[in-house]
C-alpha cells in the first residue's frame, strides 16, 4: 500500500511521535513534584481559576472534565475553602467558580516545590535551564494557540 502524505505531513508524523506520551509523562512527574495534595483534576480547576472567576461550562474546555465531573469537582473544592462557586447576577442558571486565597496559596506551593524540583534536575543535566523551560513553554503554547486559534 502506498502512502499518499505529503513531505510536510511525513516530517510533523515524526515529530509528533511519542509528543503526547512525553506531555503525559512530564505532566505526571510535575504534578507528584508539586505535591498539591488533591487529584490533578482538582488542580487543573485550580490552575484555571487562578486567571480568574469562570462559568462551569468554561471549566470543561480547560481541565477536560465533564460538566457534571467539573460540579463534583467544584463542590469538593469548595468544601476544603479551597474555591467559592456563585450564581451569576445576569444569568442564574449560570454558576461562576472563583479561587480562594486559600486555594491560590495552595496552587503557589506547588508550583513553587514543581519548580525547585524541575530546576535541580535541569541543573544537574543543562549549562541554560531557565532558556530550556523558556523554550519548551513557548513551544507548548504555540502548538495550543495552532491548535485552538480563539481559545486563550
Amino acid at each position: 500500500m502506498e502512502t499518499s502524505a505529503t513531505p510536510d505531513v511525513q516530517r510533523i508524523d515524526q515529530a509528533t511521535r511519542g509528543l503526547l506520551s512525553g506531555i503525559g509523562r512530564l505532566s505526571r512527574v510535575l504534578f507528584r513534584a508539586g505535591e498539591y495534595g488533591v487529584p490533578r483534576s482538582y488542580a487543573s480547576a485550580l490552575d484555571a481559576l487562578d486567571e480568574g472567576p469562570r462559568r462551569v461550562t468554561d471549566l470543561t474546555g480547560y481541565t477536560g472534565l465533564t460538566q457534571p465531573r467539573v460540579t463534583v469537582v467544584l463542590q469538593e473544592l469548595e468544601e476544603r475553602g479551597l474555591v467559592q462557586r456563585q450564581r451569576c447576577a445576569e444569568d442564574r442558571r449560570v454558576i461562576r467558580a472563583s479561587i480562594t486565597p486559600l486555594g491560590r496559596e495552595l496552587l503557589e506551593q506547588a508550583r513553587q516545590r514543581m519548580a525547585a524540583t524541575l530546576l535541580e534536575a535541569l541543573h544537574a543535566n543543562l549549562d541554560d535551564p531557565e532558556a530550556t523551560v523558556t523554550a519548551a513553554n513557548k513551544a507548548v503554547c504555540a502548538l495550543v494557540k495552532a491548535l485552538e486559534p480563539g481559545v486563550s
